[in-house]
């Protein structure tokens, strides 16, 4: 344990007192102590040498508690460092999760204001005569239209006629989506469910297990949506389909505990 500086001050203050009588002693009294004067001069150079490596060693203290403040300053600057960069990471997670939310909502939105005409166009027939690419565009560009109901029948009608098509599982997929964006979430939670069991190595798989929990949370299956959302973390770790859901797990923990 290192001594405080006060404390060492002392100490050295009395050792050098005892040093500096111990000499004098000696130089006033020769006969009595029995030292001849080389005797005298050797215990002064002795003493003198003793008080160095006292000065030396304080000092050396001196520095190492010096360079310990510096070390921990240093300590303390990074672990402020390491937490506000936490808190950044932390609040972008949220501000992602919030745009996603608010994206959802304006398409939610518009996807009212649309019913009627995508009733008229999900009676209009489908490019069916083109290749699967073709069709797949046809329907991609009416979901990205918010033509929902249309882009929802040109989505099975490509499952149908290229089930084998490399395609398929993203049209699966954006199908489950035309449902989910439209709240038929008991709908959306059979097609994101075909996701899964049907093309399970699909590259669509984590945002489809992502969006069952979504749908059971909708649902008000709490348990449920919390064990799909924890499933998504395990299978699916360090991706942002793992990060949403950790989001929504922290969102679900937050309405219960109000």
């Amino acid at each position: 344990m290192i001594l405080s500086k006060n404390k060492l001050f002392l100490l050295i203050v009395i050792m050098l007192l005892n040093g500096c009588t111990a000499v004098p002693a000696a130089t006033n009294d020769s006969v009595s102590t029995g030292l001849s004067g080389p005797d005298q001069r050797l215990q002064t150079a002795e003493v003198t040498r003793e008080n160095q490596s006292i000065i030396s060693l304080v000092r050396r203290i001196d520095e190492a508690e010096k360079l310990n403040d510096q070390l921990q300053g240093r300590i303390e600057e990074l672990e402020y460092k390491v937490k506000n960069i936490t808190e950044r990471q932390r609040q972008l997670y949220l501000d992602i999760d919030m745009r996603i939310e608010e994206l959802e909502s304006i398409r939610n939105s518009d996807s009212i204001n649309k019913a009627e005409e995508n009733d008229l166009l999900s009676s209009q027939p489908l490019l069916i005569d083109g290749s699967d690419l073709d069709n797949y565009q046809l329907a991609f560009k009416l979901l990205k239209e918010q033509q929902y109901e249309a882009a929802a029948s040109a989505f099975m009608q490509f499952l149908k006629v290229f089930p084998d098509s490399e395609l398929a599982n993203n049209a699966q997929y954006w199908l489950a989506e035309t449902y989910f964006v439209t709240k038929k979430f008991t709908e959306a939670l059979k097609e994101f469910e075909l996701v899964l069991s049907n093309y399970s190595d699909s590259r669509k798989a984590s945002d489809a297990l992502l969006k069952i929990g979504y749908c059971y949370y909708e649902l008000k299956n709490w348990d449920v949506a919390r064990d799909t959302l924890l499933q998504v973390q395990i299978d699916y770790p360090d991706t942002t389909a793992a990060r949403l859901a950790d989001q929504r797990i922290k969102r679900l923990e937050e309405e219960f505990s109000n």
